[in-house]
């Protein structure tokens, strides 16, 4: 039902600094974090509106020398013939599957351009949630709202995600000469674009979250020591986006109305 939906979005931050980047978000975006109380692992949950919406946590050990960075989770109904079909569509599956005790199933794969993701089998609910349930809300604050493939091939992208989650294709967006921004929907909705690689040193996937007011949310990255890096800038539809970098290195990007709109 929920194949193919973005489902979680994961921090890796700076060994040490999970308490500052915490501080940032919550002040940032309106979340409220805990920690999620998993043994022997500092991790945290952090919350918005009723629904949880975003893990964080320090760079384990073994990964110290990936920089700080977000990660975005797609549901999968059947994790072990997604893995499988990763590999088959000429991707890699970098770890797992692997459980998440009362959670689900998970893994960590790359698509056949190199950027990442992670694959999530929710565990039995009963009754599911309903789709506006979760991280990806597109009328709510402080949830996903929009993302963002920037790949060396975005086209060859777009065949294998559209294997991989059934996604369709929506406009092509010329963008001069930075190429074609080419959307993407799932269920008929649409949920990002792909373009080409630019300045990205590695191919990535980017999350937007969304805000009632980028301009306001620009000056509290300012206030808590991020970086903007591009933006505000109108985008197709009359929204406002904002691309920035969290205080520890983590780059995201914040979608809205350009000033506050009352409730």
């Amino acid at each position: 039902m929920f194949h193919g939906k973005p489902c979680w979005f994961e921090l890796a931050t700076l060994r040490g600094g999970l308490a500052d980047a915490e501080a940032f978000y919550n002040r940032l975006l309106g979340w409220t974090c805990k920690d999620a109380g998993v043994p022997g692992f500092d991790y945290h949950l952090a919350s918005q509106g009723g629904d949880m919406v975003a893990g964080l946590m320090e760079t384990p050990d073994d990964r110290s020398g990936v920089p700080p960075h977000w990660a975005v989770y797609f549901d999968v109904g059947e994790i072990d013939a997604a893995v499988a079909k990763v590999e088959t569509l000429g991707g890699k599956v970098l770890m797992g599957p692997q459980p998440i005790p009362g959670t689900g199933r998970f893994a960590i794969v790359a698509d056949p351009q190199g950027a990442v993701c992670g694959l999530l089998e929710p565990g039995p609910m009963d009754p599911r949630p309903p789709v506006e349930a979760g991280a990806w809300n597109q009328q709510k604050d402080g949830h996903g709202n929009w993302l963002e493939l920037m790949s060396p091939d975005p086209g060859a992208g777009f065949e294998f995600y559209s294997e991989l989650f059934g996604w369709t294709r929506g406009d092509a967006l010329d963008m001069g000469e930075m190429g074609t921004y080419q959307l993407f929907r799932w269920q008929g909705a649409e949920i990002g674009g792909m373009m080409g690689q630019g300045n990205a040193p590695v191919p990535t996937w980017l999350p937007y979250f969304g805000v009632n007011g980028v301009a306001e949310a620009i000056q509290r990255i300012h206030d808590g020591g991020g970086t903007v890096l591009h933006g505000p800038t109108e985008v197709p539809g009359g929204a406002f986006i904002a691309v920035a970098r969290d205080p520890q290195g983590a780059h995201f990007a914040l979608v809205g109305p350009k000033e506050h709109a009352p409730s």
